[in-house]
């Protein structure tokens, strides 16, 4: 994938490659790319506290960093839009980074937003964010495998994440409720039509960016 920076790592180098890329990660990037991602096989393998299962899940477990890169302040304004989000909403956004969409979400329509990264440093410059925003009451960010997540009581979902990792959400996705929106910075869902694709040029990057929309339920399975 253009502008992916991707590797698989044994466990036992995991806090050594984790610290250097999550040092990578703060940066704040212009190219299009996913925000973050993990293999669902090892969620706990990045969690604070180091803890993970049996040795021998130790020794095969691998996890999957993407490079971090930020979406333009005026492109989240407008996926929000986009989705039509209100103060009845609850938006999630996975792979959250900074939590610029969820704290953008609660400080300008009111509503409860929830974000997941398994980046330890992302989760908690996003709490920060909110703190400093005024809107730590209405947001909550998680450190979770984003492939694990509940979406039970999402009524919007954000995307950046790749198109691989957007195509392995959708069977999460097609749990949403009737009605929910799904909005995805740059990346489709797997073959899934979005019922609106927005092209928008930013004035603070100057480049130009993709927003895609589904109204749930998703559409069926094609054979």
């Amino acid at each position: 994938m253009k502008n992916k920076m991707q590797m698989t790592i044994p466990f036992f180098l995991v806090p050594l490659f984790g610290l250097i890329l999550m040092g990578c990660g703060s940066r704040r990037g212009t190219d299009p790319g996913p925000a973050y991602s993990v293999s669902p096989a090892v969620a706990a393998s990045a969690d604070a506290a180091g803890t993970t299962g049996p040795a021998a899940d130790r020794r095969t477990a691998a996890v999957v960093f993407v490079e971090y890169v930020t979406t333009p302040q005026d492109v989240v304004e407008r996926m929000l839009e986009l989705a039509a989000v209100t103060k009845e909403d609850v938006v999630y956004d996975l792979g959250c980074g900074d939590g610029r969409i969820v704290v953008t979400a609660a400080r300008r329509y009111g509503c409860r937003a929830v974000g997941y990264d398994l980046d330890l440093l992302r989760v908690r410059e996003a709490r920060q964010n909110a703190a400093e925003q005024g809107v730590a009451h209405l947001v909550t960010i998680e450190q979770q495998d984003v492939l694990k997540v509940d979406l039970q009581d999402a009524t919007v979902v954000a995307l950046y994440m790749g198109a691989e990792l957007n195509a392995r959400l959708i069977p999460q996705l097609r749990k949403l409720r009737p009605g929910a929106r799904i909005v995805s910075h740059e990346f489709p869902i797997g073959a899934l039509p979005p019922e609106r694709t927005v092209r928008m040029s930013s004035r603070l990057t100057g480049r130009r960016h993709t927003i895609y929309l589904w109204t749930c339920p998703l559409p069926p399975p094609s054979h």
